[in-house]
């Protein structure tokens, strides 16, 4: 059997905002009900959602079996109201990414809207509180690969400055804004201190690691099968795990 440093990458998921209904042009918010689906089909499994950090660690130390790492992006005000309950229902974690440069604010870089209101500091400290773990996307909401270098370093080293001094504790990972990373952003994420950083798909020359970790976008559409059908695509032992344990279940 593989060693644990020789398994494939980690599986992890993506959400974003949870809410019921509404616009959604940019199919980043899953509803309430969806993620409870999600959650408890996890458990059946056999299998548990954690924050990024600690499935790291845990894969480090040769028990990461039947764990699944759960990021939401962009700290939405959502999260500690309607995925911290379900999350903590159902025995789960998970990692919040949030923007300390936009802190009680909104999703002012999607241009089409709708606007969705993000956690404040005293949600951010709250989300901490309930054992979640908070980490930085960055400060604004910048594509990283776009930035000059003062203005990358602000965002990397400046968001993680912010919510160390937020949270008590500066942050261990790091997810890259629109998943847009390239070599160059990933040597300023690894200077600002970070132990990690999430992306979606690593482009091609960069290889999948610690600094390009790969995830799975989760979104409305993705009942049970499909989620199921994406651990599955990845090669997943733990996914295989979860087909033989959880085959039959649908949202």
């Amino acid at each position: 059997m593989p060693s644990e440093a020789a398994a494939p990458a980690p599986w992890v998921l993506m959400y974003h905002s949870v809410a019921a209904g509404g616009e959604d042009p940019y199919q980043v918010t899953v509803s309430p009900r969806r993620l409870a689906a999600h959650l408890g089909w996890l458990r059946r499994a056999g299998l548990t959602g954690v924050g990024v950090g600690e499935l790291l660690r845990a894969r480090a130390e040769g028990r990461g079996r039947g764990l699944v790492g759960l990021t939401f992006d962009d700290g939405y005000a959502d999260f500690l109201t309607a995925a911290v309950p379900l999350l903590r229902a159902y025995g789960h974690r998970a990692t919040v990414f949030v923007l300390p440069g936009r802190l009680g604010g909104d999703n002012a870089w999607d241009a089409e809207g709708p606007r969705r209101a993000l956690l404040d500091a005293d949600g951010v400290r709250a989300a901490a509180q309930a054992g979640m773990e908070v980490g930085a996307h960055g400060l604004l909401h910048r594509d990283l690969t776009a930035c000059e270098d003062a203005a990358l370093a602000v965002e990397t080293a400046g968001s993680r400055g912010l919510l160390g001094t937020l949270t008590g504790e500066a942050p261990a990972g790091f997810c890259y804004p629109y998943g847009a990373v390239d070599a160059r952003a990933v040597v300023a994420v690894r200077a600002a201190g970070y132990a990690y950083a999430c992306a979606v798909t690593p482009p091609a020359g960069l290889a999948a690691g610690p600094y390009a970790l790969p995830r799975a976008y989760v979104g409305e559409r993705d009942h049970v099968g499909r989620l199921l059908a994406k651990g599955v695509l990845h090669r997943l032992p733990l996914a295989r795990t979860a087909l033989r344990r959880g085959a039959g279940s649908r949202a």
